[in-house]
């Protein structure tokens, strides 16, 4: 990757950590001062401090660190030092459990709160998806043997109407995640509408982060179009090779190809060798050599080149829609949005501990950046979706019962109000050293699953 593509998935990764950090930790300030607790430091980051400045009446410390994976709000707090008796009733530690539970949930609230906010104006704004327009199921799929065409769209999975692939994916995952069966709602292209039962038992958790619905045989439809590159994706083995916007690839390795299909499907099967191609450029044919860069999908080593084809208006027609709703639906949508894929997130970390699910598929800051980098490379509503993905996820992971984490904080005052006075300060130790296992631990797989990532491309 050049230094300038390094800059700009390193600047777009810290431009969605600082949003979702800052607004988290916001809501815990916000809700301390409505609540008349005095903060002392407003803090993005950890470790040495390299700007602080103080505002306001309390003279509050806005800080930036080093560390930028995370932040935190300090208050005032008789447990952390002495307080002078004239701010005693300001203290955190001296609010009702209800005052102490609502500052603390705050902070995954305002995550939740910016992905509504995010979704509410994608969805009133327009986003372009892709239509859950199907290709030919493989031989052997359930899609196949459901008898399932090449060219149908999918209106209904279930009863549950959907308008895009995205949506498709979404309520397939959620019903297959239970082996639920599925009943797909269809038109073909002589608008005819037909019913179809998929069977779910060959849907792969496994394969989450690649494409889980391929198992099944639910493929994206993809028109058929000439092998001429539309963009060539920067530091790509077809970039190192010299292609431009442009190219009509003639021939590969001396066999004519005349369809982009046919150019992929050679680059995923010559993983690590170097090709040969007859390209026509201005009128003339050139030679090039390139070697599609080796990627692991599904176990798989397969090629690939990191050039995409051209579409014309009727190719994008055929597989694009815009999707949008007045102010008030679209409030509706985004709350329905959110909810859904919180409630997504804890179904997978549940696999997670009972072991149905990989812990392969914990994702840390570098496949963050990575994601950041590409979403934001594709435009700006791609990068607003990924930031209400993430917020949604840090709002999840923080409201879990883990002590050091909010969740943890809130398990306590549940304990503190069913027993009628506060959980022992011993306790309180062993479940923060608990929770730092914990957390350590889980940092330590997502680091892994970085670097196995890396290695394997």
């Amino acid at each position: 990757m050049s230094p300038e593509m390094l800059a700009w998935y390193a600047g777009a990764f810290l431009v969605a950590l600082a949003v979702l950090v800052v607004v988290h930790e916001m809501g815990h300030y916000l809700a301390a001062r409505y609540c008349n607790v005095k903060v002392l430091r407003f803090a993005f980051g950890f470790g040495k401090v390299i700007w602080m400045r103080r505002y306001g009446r309390d003279g509050t410390e806005w800080a930036v660190s080093a560390f930028p994976l995370g932040g935190y709000v300090k208050m005032l707090d008789e447990r952390e030092g002495e307080v002078a008796a004239a701010e005693l009733p300001r203290a955190f530690n001296r609010q009702s459990i209800g005052r102490r539970a609502f500052i603390v949930a705050a902070g995954p609230a305002a995550n939740f709160l910016l992905a509504i906010v995010l979704y509410w104006f994608l969805f009133m704004n327009g986003i372009t998806e892709l239509k859950p327009r199907l290709g030919p199921p493989p031989a052997g799929t359930a899609a196949a043997m459901a008898g399932i065409s090449e060219g149908v769209t999918v209106r209904a999975v279930n009863g549950q109407a959907i308008e895009t692939w995205q949506q498709l994916r979404w309520e397939v995952m959620r019903r297959a995640l239970d082996k639920e069966a599925l009943q797909l709602e269809v038109i073909n292209p002589q608008r005819e509408i037909g019913v179809y039962r998929v069977a779910s038992d060959r849907f792969d958790l496994e394969e989450l982060e690649k494409d889980p619905l391929q198992k099944l045989g639910l493929v994206l439809f993809r028109p058929r179009l000439p092998a001429v590159v539309g963009r060539v994706l920067p530091d790509s083995a077809g970039d190192l090779a010299g292609f431009r916007d442009g190219d009509r690839v003639l021939s590969i390795d001396g066999k004519a190809i005349a369809e982009w299909s046919e150019l992929a499907a050679a680059a995923r099967t010559a993983a690590g060798r170097q090709l040969r191609f007859a390209v026509e450029r201005d009128g003339r044919q050139i030679e090039l050599a390139a070697t599609p860069r080796i990627v692991d999908e599904g176990g798989q080593k397969l090629g690939r080149l990191g050039l995409m084809a051209r579409e014309g208006r009727g190719e994008a027609f055929e597989m694009t829609t815009v999707v949008s709703y007045g102010p008030v639906a679209s409030i509706g949508r985004a709350l329905d949005q959110t909810w859904d894929t919180s409630i997504l997130s804890l179904r997978m970390m549940g696999r997670m501990l009972t072991g149905e699910l990989s812990w392969k598929n914990l994702s840390g800051p570098v496949t963050i950046a990575d994601y950041a980098g590409q979403s934001a490379r594709l435009g700006a509503s791609y990068y607003l979706r990924f930031l209400a993905l993430i917020s949604i996820s840090l709002g999840v992971l923080n409201l879990l019962p883990v002590p050091v984490l909010d969740g943890g904080h809130l398990m306590y005052y549940l304990v503190e109000f069913l027993k009628g006075g506060p959980v022992s300060e011993r306790a309180l130790e062993i479940g923060q050293q608990i929770g730092f296992a914990l957390l350590a631990l889980l940092m330590a797989f997502a680091f892994y699953n970085d670097i196995n990532r890396l290695v394997s491309g």
